[in-house]
């Protein structure tokens, strides 16, 4: 059965954030450091697709240089940037920040598994209610000093934690790729498993919207908004609905990713062409032990966005 035909969480109930946009950036853009990719070892496959008339993207470890690889996994020690965000957000810890960071990884995976019974096979976590439900079960813990915790705002915690743990920088040739793709009459969009302070990455990092930079605006599909990621298929049944609107079935379009599991397999499942983005050690997933993606071969892999403006023709 399609994800997209079992039971969906109530969207109402995802968290908003009363973090402005710019303060999101702002937290963002003062942890950000330069980082190149490290080659994989990989080389480019495959020659020219033709008939594309979209292009549709992975965000971390494609389109930006993700210091895990992933949105929600760590680089740096987590208990370093849970303590140090915690220090930023006027949270006092009364427990090692290791206790603190445990609790955050736990009620994830809780929430996972109540999703999951309630019928979404691969479910998105809202990562602002999350910390909101650690804050509480620290502090019942006696891990938190109760004091400072109704002046903590969830969002900020988790911005000032993510910046820290999984810092993120423009991959080389992102930027010049999407305006080229742009200029050429691609319709460009983004499917990625994110949170709310995905989109501000492109303020923090280029100046730039997701929109200035040439993605549509009802072209983008973040799983933190639906309650479903990848590899479920429900953001790419999104995207062939956006994009059938336009006149443009599947195999017009094309979905750049970086793991074979999360990006190629659904994307290829609903009929988009796929490109492997293989340029960086730390984000390329080719899964080979993993039986789900048996069978499944990108139509291209591709070491660096530059290429891309040269490997498909409308």
């Amino acid at each position: 059965m399609s994800d997209s035909c079992q039971a969906q969480p109530d969207l109402q109930e995802r968290t908003m954030p009363d973090l402005s946009p710019n303060d999101i950036s702002e937290i963002l853009r003062r942890h950000a450091r330069p980082m190149e990719p490290i080659a994989t070892g990989e080389e480019p496959r495959g020659g020219v697709l033709r008939g594309v008339k979209a292009v549709l993207f992975d965000l971390y470890g494609t389109v930006f240089v993700s210091g895990s690889g992933e949105v929600g996994t760590v680089a740096a020690p987590c208990d370093i940037a849970l303590a140090e965000a915690a220090d930023a957000v006027g949270l006092r810890l009364t427990c090692p920040a290791e206790e603190a960071v445990e609790c955050f990884f736990e009620t994830i995976r809780a929430a996972h598994a109540e999703d999951r019974r309630a019928g979404v096979e691969y479910p998105e976590v809202d990562v602002v209610a999350i910390w909101a439900q650690v804050l509480a079960e620290m502090v019942r813990r006696g891990g938190i000093d109760p004091d400072g915790v109704p002046s903590v705002d969830p969002a900020r915690l988790a911005v000032e934690y993510e910046a820290r743990a999984n810092p993120v920088w423009p991959m080389p040739g992102a930027e010049d790729c999407l305006g080229k793709l742009r200029a050429k009459g691609f319709r460009l969009g983004i499917v990625s498993n994110a949170q709310f302070y995905t989109r501000r990455l492109f303020e923090a990092l280029w100046n730039r919207s997701a929109e200035d930079v040439g993605f549509e605006p009802d072209l983008q599909f973040y799983s933190y908004e639906h309650g479903w990621g990848k590899p479920g298929l429900r953001l790419f049944e999104l995207a062939v609905e956006a994009l059938a609107a336009r006149g443009i079935g599947p195999t017009e379009a094309v979905y750049v990713g970086n793991d074979v599991l999360n990006d190629i397999l659904p994307a290829a499942r609903l009929g988009f062409r796929t490109i492997l983005f293989a340029g960086d050690v730390r984000s390329l997933r080719l899964r080979e032990d993993d039986p789900r993606v048996e069978g499944i071969t990108p139509d291209l892999t591709t070491i660096g966005l530059w290429e891309l403006q040269e490997r498909m023709i409308s």
